[in-house]
């Protein structure tokens, strides 16, 4: 073939991912897409029962406060009843939860058979490749789990402010909030500015400490590791100089990782435990003025927690987007160099 062949069979490999014919071959589009709306399903139920108990920590805290105010104001099967209540509630979310993750679990492992079956058919030319047997093996499994973990949080979170913003604003009335004052929407912009402060401070530190290209350097020296290992298991002659060579070149860069996110962690953490006294601090002229009920209290501070943790999706799933973009940066440089191969061979 003239090279201009060879040139477009390139752009049309460029465009191709093949990580993703989960989706697009027909074979798959049951398991995919009729399996992703019932994995969006379940969490659009879970964020509703989580608002039910939201509702329910308001009435009991509302009740406890009541009974220990006064003895006997409330009877003992008042209590029990509440209890009850919130056993059926955890009840249904448990049964859920197990349920939709063994599904789950199937439906993560057809995305990954969808994968591996082009790796397959192109295996005598990927074998060649350094690494083929890690990323065919091990890197699938990374980037699917991955994937569906990143991809059901962020739509959980979306869900989570559908659901709790109303909420959170309709307990702010009339309500003074420190710094807003009695603006109905303090404690939501608030949150807001808490929030982008926070996940902009720790994406600029993730990317002076280059956390990604860290990740990706890490993976490739183990595997260039793995496969001298693999190697010297059938041949006697594969020195151990040079295993030891390699190790080292893994213990540095484990090391230097280690240091990364040591830097790293312990401002993610410093954030993260200032985070937990944010409602506190915001909710601080109501609590002191007394003018919110111990069961309103606790029903702003779950609230305004999930609406924050909502908008920090960001930020708390900072570590694993770190790792899907060095596996989805492995793969694509593997799926690459495989079509560039064919290219070469159909060219000849």
């Amino acid at each position: 073939r003239d090279s201009s062949t060879s040139r477009g069979l390139g752009d049309v490999y460029k465009r191709q991912i093949y990580m993703f014919k989960f989706f697009t071959k027909k074979k798959w589009q049951l398991w995919s897409w009729l399996g992703s709306f019932v994995i969006l399903l379940s969490l659009w139920v879970q964020v509703k029962i989580d608002v039910k108990i939201n509702e329910w920590f308001g009435v009991f805290y509302d009740m406890i406060q009541k009974a220990l105010a006064k003895p006997n104001a409330i009877t003992i099967e008042e209590y029990w009843a509440n209890l009850a209540s919130f056993i059926t509630l955890a009840g249904i979310y448990i049964a859920l939860y197990v349920v939709i993750s063994f599904f789950t679990a199937h439906f993560l492992f057809r995305w990954r058979t969808a994968m591996v079956e082009w790796y397959h058919s192109v295996y005598d030319r990927a074998r060649k490749i350094e690494g083929a047997s890690q990323r065919v093996q091990e890197d699938t499994i990374k980037f699917t789990r991955i994937m569906e973990s990143l991809g059901t949080s962020f739509i959980e979170s979306v869900m989570v402010l559908i659901q709790f913003t109303p909420i959170l604003l309709g307990l702010s009335v009339g309500i003074p909030i420190f710094f807003f004052g009695d603006w109905q929407y303090g404690l939501i912009t608030g949150a807001l500015l808490w929030t982008l402060g926070g996940t902009a401070f720790l994406i600029g530190l993730g990317w002076i400490l280059r956390l990604v290209g860290v990740e990706y350097d890490l993976q490739k020296k183990e595997a260039a590791y793995r496969k001298i290992l693999v190697v010297a298991e059938d041949d006697g002659n594969i020195r151990p100089k040079t295993i030891n060579e390699l190790f080292d070149d893994v213990r540095s860069i484990h090391f230097l990782s280690y240091t990364r996110y040591l830097y790293f962690n312990i401002g993610r953490m410093a954030y993260l435990q200032a985070n937990v006294l944010s409602a506190y601090v915001f909710l601080a002229p109501a609590i002191v003025a007394g003018v919110v009920t111990l069961g309103v209290m606790q029903q702003i501070i779950r609230a305004f927690g999930r609406v924050e943790g909502s908008m920090q999706y960001l930020l708390k799933a900072w570590p694993t987007i770190i790792e899907l973009a060095s596996v989805y940066k492995r793969l694509r440089e593997f799926e690459s160099v495989i079509n560039s191969t064919e290219i070469v061979i159909q060219k000849d």
